[in-house]
């Protein structure tokens, strides 16, 4: 089978069941998330060759991070019984976070800040990013597939400009050489575009209601579409610092023709935080002023 082909196939299977459980019930898309966070947090342990206690730690971690972010989505939705059980699991956090810095420093000769921070790393620039997909979720599905649609809308768009552009007589500006040899400025802005257009055509069709202020719209629909657009670029020039630094080409090999997990979710790593957080404050705030 040709690396096209195995390509194509993958990735059809793999945003098939992202789209599919987004729009089936949010327990599918939980569960499926909850194996894709564990698989990320453990696939950039592998990268950095972190200790198995370590990994270990973090594994705990992300199962205890993990279930206090979706207990508190479960509460807004109305299951007021998770308020006590999201208490319970998130007080744990801390006293994990704590034992897993003296193991390292206790129990292992060789770089002990550097292993809790590549902890740290795994925690707060993985599994929470990821974890925090579920409060969208419960604020809208639409705006979550949104989130999704507009960084592969944007990824295409960016390759596409920037593979025409680099066959010009000079080719194109470079935008991250040292980086990301084949990010070019002009992608940048083809990728803008592209993700602002899908974002009009979206909102045609009511994707972005439940977040909409009528004297604002266009300035939510085109902020949400900007914060997509900037912040999964960065998120994937973060992940492909990473992969430069460890002088490696995949995170990993969980998708055949696509890399890791890491290579597929590193442009929600960034966008999925902000996201969140500006469609909350135009849910709650925005009606208020």
């Amino acid at each position: 089978m040709s690396e096209l082909i195995k390509r194509t196939l993958s990735g059809t299977v793999f945003v098939g069941c992202v789209v599919g459980s987004i729009l089936w019930n949010p327990i599918a898309f939980c569960v499926l998330f909850f194996l894709f966070c564990i698989l990320a947090v453990d696939e950039f342990h592998r990268l950095v060759k972190s200790p198995r206690a370590l990994r270990i730690f973090s594994f705990i971690a992300t199962v205890v991070l993990w279930g206090t972010i979706q207990c508190v989505a479960w509460k807004n939705e109305g299951g007021e019984q998770y308020r006590s059980i999201a208490f319970i699991v998130g007080m744990s956090y801390l006293p994990i976070v704590v034992i897993a810095l003296l193991d390292e420093i206790w129990n292992h000769s060789g770089k002990p800040l550097q292993s809790w921070g590549n902890f740290l790393i795994s925690q707060f620039m993985i599994a929470l990013p990821l974890a925090t997909l579920m409060l969208l979720y419960f604020l809208s599905k639409w705006l979550l597939l949104a989130l999704f649609v507009l960084i592969w809308i944007n990824d295409t768009g960016a390759y596409c400009v920037g593979s025409l552009t680099a066959k010009r007589k000079n080719g194109n500006h470079k935008m991250t050489p040292h980086i990301s040899p084949k990010k070019s400025w002009e992608g940048l802005f083809g990728g803008f575009a592209f993700t602002m257009g899908a974002a009009v055509l979206l909102h045609h069709f009511g994707w972005f209601d439940e977040i909409l202020i009528m004297r604002v719209q266009w300035v939510i629909v085109l902020g949400f579409a900007f914060l997509v657009s900037a912040f999964g670029t960065m998120g994937d020039l973060m992940e492909s610092l990473l992969k430069r630094s460890l002088g490696v080409k995949d995170s990993g090999a969980f998708l055949p023709g696509h890399g890791g997990v890491l290579d597929r979710f590193d442009s929600v790593l960034l966008a999925s935080p902000i996201i969140t957080a500006f469609c909350y404050i135009c849910y709650f705030l925005l009606p208020l002023v």
